[in-house]
């Protein structure tokens, strides 16, 4: 029996696996169909009858989200008469949406303008008032609903339903009264509301966060790797390089990992990217003032340190937030060219490794685990267990420290009090983006990093699959370096000295 079928679409032939429909087809064949309620994540629902098709043979025209190809059907999107469909089914659908686009978020991303711009373009015959609904509805701590631009497509209902199993919303109301809207006054509490906003095909689901913040015309986005756990979700950062600022996360379609979703969390991994909570330049400690230093001079610094206290009476202490390449790039310099061997793992003290939320939310909230492990396991000779030795690397009394410090803030809410106990240290150089880093006393010196969204590389997730940071945009803080840019420039340091030495 046939595993595929062979159907004709606008002319062309398509073979799809059996039992897939004609909006499925339709995708993969790159032929666009308009359609509002379908989505690749979710159950079909066929409520907007906007993606209608001819089908030979068939007495009227079907909806493609529902019409399952079968063996040697024809179908086309662009009869007359399809477009005609196309035409009215828009008309429909906005015959309650307010002209609102100039103040709205969807704007530049939103299906209505879209469609309206691809078949629609005609003069409305609408002439009765609108329908006026709630606006601006509270429905949770990152979500705002206008009901007016709802068009009842029913996706965000499906995505409580089927993805999250909350069954938060619900349809209230008949005919042109129907409005969404949860249950009484509660208020949807979960941690995937954003894709609310994601699967909304027209803005009626606004972000707090993001509401009015920019236009997205004027958003880069570039593909990267959610740095919130080990899951190791694809994403779309979208910053403004101009203004060197990031603006929000959303999920990128993996169906190998994440599918069609993210988590709140992971969207909140970009917040310490921004200027304002950045180490700008290279610091020191000199003379018991913190001064803003070239970085040449706090990577010499650190290499004088070595140099004096010895590869033996030196430590490394590194967080599971850098990639295979970074941590590559160090422990080559640091253990196999420096000698040093007292390598130790910085993460949380309490935390719950092996939870996980069902969805996509893991307990281990570092996206670099096995990469860690497996470099550690090299230049240690052996498997190392996975816990938080802090303490056990203050216990050894190392003159030198370099860290290599957790990056994204919500992951690591005791990173300031960590910082404090490497206060009695000699010589402690921590590696790091966040700013915060410097107001703890007993540091020696800081080292600006990039952050995730502004390297590539890659990350091991929990199952150890490779996970890859693929474009890079430009660091918010001009001097921030990778690990691999840092351990270059002090190793080229040394060379420098050591030429100059033999002179």
């Amino acid at each position: 029996m046939a595993d595929t079928v062979t159907f004709t679409l606008n002319d062309k032939n398509v073979t799809v696996p059996k039992g897939w429909t004609v909006m499925q087809a339709a995708k993969q064949a790159q032929v666009d169909i308009p359609h509002f309620c379908w989505h690749p994540g979710l159950s079909v629902a066929g409520v907007c009858r906007f993606c209608m098709v001819h089908v030979q043979g068939a007495r009227k025209l079907e909806i493609a989200c529902n019409l399952q190809a079968t063996e040697g059907m024809i179908v086309r999107t662009d009869t007359p008469e399809v477009k005609e469909a196309h035409k009215w089914g828009l008309e429909f659908h906005l015959i309650n949406h307010p002209l609102d686009c100039p103040v709205c978020d969807q704007a530049g991303e939103c299906g209505l303008q879209d469609f309206y711009m691809q078949v629609g373009k005609y003069k409305s015959q609408m002439t009765r008032p609108k329908v006026l609904k709630p606006k601006a509805v509270d429905l949770g701590p990152r979500l705002i609903l206008d009901t007016e631009r709802c068009i009842l497509c029913s996706r965000c209902v499906r995505f409580e339903e089927e993805v999250t199993k909350t069954g938060a919303l619900g349809i209230f109301d008949r005919g042109d009264r129907a409005i969404i809207g949860t249950y009484g006054e509660e208020k949807i509490e979960h941690n995937y509301q954003e894709n609310l906003v994601d699967v909304c095909p027209v803005g009626a689901f606004t972000s707090k966060k993001f509401r009015f913040k920019q236009r997205v015309w004027f958003l880069q986005e570039k593909s990267s790797i959610c740095p919130g756990c080990s899951t190791g979700c694809k994403i779309k950062v979208h910053a403004r390089t101009d203004r060197r600022t990031y603006y929000r996360v959303k999920p990128e379609i993996d169906e190998t990992v994440n599918g069609f979703w993210m988590c709140d969390k992971g969207r909140d991994t970009i917040a310490h990217l921004n200027r304002e909570h950045r180490l700008p330049q290279s610091q020191m400690r000199i003379d018991g003032k913190k001064q803003t230093v070239p970085t040449a001079q706090a990577l010499e610094s650190l290499r004088r340190a070595i140099e004096t206290a010895g590869a033996e009476e030196t430590a490394l202490l590194v967080s599971a937030h850098y990639t295979v390449e970074e941590y590559e790039a160090f422990f080559h310099y640091f253990c196999d060219q420096l000698g040093v061997t007292k390598v130790y793992q910085w993460r949380a003290e309490t935390e719950d490794r092996d939870s996980f939320d069902g969805i996509l939310l893991r307990g281990d909230e570092n996206p670099n685990t096995a990469g860690l492990r497996a470099a550690m396991r090299r230049v240690k000779g052996r498997t190392v267990p996975i816990k938080n030795e802090i303490a056990t690397c203050v216990s050894k009394k190392p003159k030198v420290v370099v860290a290599l410090c957790p990056e994204v803030p919500f992951t690591s809410p005791w990173f300031q009090e960590d910082l404090k106990q490497l206060a009695g240290i000699s010589h402690v150089s921590l590696w790091t983006c966040r700013y915060e880093a410097t107001e703890v006393a007993g540091i020696t010196s800081w080292i600006p990093m990039k952050g995730f969204a502004e390297k590539t590389g890659h990350f091991l997730n929990y199952e150890g699959a490779k996970r890859e940071l693929q474009e890079a945009f430009p660091s918010a803080t001009a001097e921030a370096l990778s690990v691999v840019e840092a351990v270059q420039q002090m190793a080229a340091i040394a060379t420098i000295t050591t030429e100059t030495a033999t002179l």
